[in-house]
């Protein structure tokens, strides 16, 4: 590992990664990294181009070419594809529903996985990179891995209410739900890899998840050479 410090944090959806790893890395003052925000925003670009998702060959190129920028500030963490801002488009029920048809696709990950591990390079001081296949597949060498989990109706509640009136809740649990189920199929992120610490987040609130994982951040500086 370089002198970066690399926090690597997976968990299925509602399981409060994203809240956890924004506020951990505003603490350290470090880059925070959403990858499922990168899938997101290749699902926006796909649907966009109008082309079918089972021509997976064509869908791969089309990402390929399509220029990502994403923001790293966990306090205001952004997404432009090709000049477009997508941060809040990518939040939608429509991405939600569609996202798993293109991370499905092995070429699309490969150029995403790609892409993560150079940002992941590119952090100065430290970085908090979250998603489902940080700890095993992009960043299995991070100085700290996480699997963060919840139970199942706590995740769909945590959704509903971060949502609000923009989705129903049959939209919801499918969200939850269906995509832990279909994403599952091409990466594994509800059982922790050898090395990586669990934290069930079920019972308890954001600030406590928070300074669990800061704890043990400030364990991994003190022993870091």
């Amino acid at each position: 590992m370089s002198n970066v410090v690399v926090v690597a944090i997976d968990g299925p959806s509602g399981s409060g990664k994203s809240s956890t790893s924004r506020a951990v890395a505003e603490h350290f003052g470090w880059a925070y990294l959403d990858t499922g925000a990168m899938y997101r925003a290749m699902a926006w670009a796909w649907l966009e181009s109008g082309l079918p998702i089972e021509q997976a060959d064509a869908v791969a190129a089309m990402v390929r070419n399509v220029r990502l920028e994403v923001g790293t500030d966990p306090a205001a963490p952004t997404i432009h594809v090709d000049g477009t801002d997508v941060t809040a488009t990518i939040r939608e029920p429509r991405i939600s529903t569609e996202v798993s048809k293109v991370s499905s696709i092995q070429q699309v990950r490969d150029d995403l996985i790609a892409r993560q591990r150079a940002a992941i390079a590119a952090a100065p001081d430290g970085i908090v990179v979250e998603g489902r296949d940080i700890t095993t597949v992009v960043a299995p060498d991070a100085d700290l891995r996480i699997l963060l989990v919840a139970d199942p109706r706590a995740r769909v509640a945590r959704r509903a209410a971060e949502l609000g009136e923009a989705a129903t809740g049959a939209e919801v649990t499918d969200q939850v739900i269906r995509r832990d189920r279909d994403d599952s199929k091409v990466t594994t992120f509800t059982e922790a890899a050898e090395g990586v610490t669990v934290i069930d987040s079920t019972h308890d609130d954001l600030p406590t998840v928070v300074a669990r994982v800061v704890d043990l951040v400030e364990q991994v500086l003190v022993e870091k050479p």
